[in-house]
């Protein structure tokens, strides 16, 4: 009688693996969380945590100038809960294809986007509010993170430096419908860097644009006559919304940037480009927030996404998955 060889792997090796189960596992969690968010402002309830720091619940702070500095707060909330989808939604890619491909800049990737994402944490405490939901998950999560990274790093095909990063995926050109479609995606994700770190700038300092007080009726002194911690819980939620983009914009900047182009690539920005997009512009008209001087540069830069991945579309038909150029 034959025996069946045995699998003399550990149990934990057999789950961590490579490490990159790891790195989905935290990919899916951010998706999870992003949802909870979208969840929970639906449910037009603050957290726990959120009223015991107020001494208020959402109605009752709805009874101040027809309830619109709780569809305010909740604006940033469902907002930042679409970035933080689409970052989940890059890290499964990132997990499953370049980095089971041995590919060391999807490593960085992770190392660049994660450093933007983690650390931007330090930003809510600017005000003096700390989110204790909030700092639990980061602390839950982050262990697994860095434990995916290192797990990783042997797995990497040399050159490993950060340097890799400097090489694009496929020729910088504008040749054709594919070549300007890419360049819209990279034009796009730089944006959107940029405008995560000035959302995350003015929430940690100013926390409110001229439009914004608009919408509310209300100017910062009547805020803080409503309730004095009103202010550093905006600000919380505004530079946490600014933090999730700009890490967003980085990982999606840096995959279109290193990545030859594959299918799985344009799915992955499809979904994740329609999580932040579609949250942070859909839930203005529905708060009736529709200021176009707020709203246009989201509003542009989802035009242009979905420009770009059009002409990028017919590309992904005529080249196996990171078939080098």
């Amino acid at each position: 009688m034959e025996f069946e060889t045995l699998d003399n792997r550990g149990f934990f090796q057999a789950l961590l693996g490579d490490g990159r189960p790891l790195l989905a596992f935290t990919g899916l969690c951010l998706i999870l969380s992003g949802g909870f968010a979208l969840m929970q402002s639906a449910s037009g309830q603050f957290l726990p945590h959120d009223v015991q720091y107020l001494g208020m619940t959402a109605e009752q702070l709805c009874s101040y100038n027809q309830c619109k500095v709780v569809h305010f707060m909740f604006h940033d909330r469902v907002s930042f809960g679409g970035a933080i989808m689409g970052i989940g939604i890059m890290y499964l890619w990132l997990a499953e294809f370049p980095l089971k491909q041995r590919q060391a800049w999807a490593w960085w990737v992770f190392v660049i986007s994660g450093a933007a994402g983690f650390a931007s944490f330090l930003s809510y405490l600017s005000y003096g509010y700390f989110d204790s939901w909030h700092g639990v998950a980061t602390m839950l999560l982050l262990p697994c993170f860095l434990l995916g990274m290192i797990l990783s790093w042997g797995t990497l095909e040399r050159p490993r430096t950060i340097k890799v990063l400097l090489k694009s995926g496929m020729p910088v050109a504008l040749r054709n419908r594919f070549d300007i479609g890419r360049n819209l995606l990279l034009a796009v994700s730089f944006g959107l860097m940029c405008a995560g770190l000035v959302i995350l700038t003015v929430g940690a300092t100013i926390v409110f644009v001229p439009t914004d007080l608009t919408f509310m009726g209300l100017n910062r002194l009547e805020l803080q006559a409503i309730n004095p911690r009103l202010i550093p819980l905006i600000a919380h939620d505004r530079a946490g919304f600014g933090g999730g983009v700009c890490s967003g914009g980085l990982a999606l900047f840096l995959c279109i940037w290193c990545s030859p182009w594959s299918r799985s690539l344009w799915q992955a920005l499809v979904v994740a480009g329609l999580a932040g997009f579609s949250t942070a512009i859909a839930i203005h008209p529905v708060i009736g927030y529709t200021n176009l001087i707020h709203l246009a540069p989201a509003i542009v830069g989802a035009l242009l996404f979905a420009i770009g991945l059009a002409l990028s579309f017919r590309r992904c038909f005529k080249i196996a998955p990171f078939e080098r150029q």
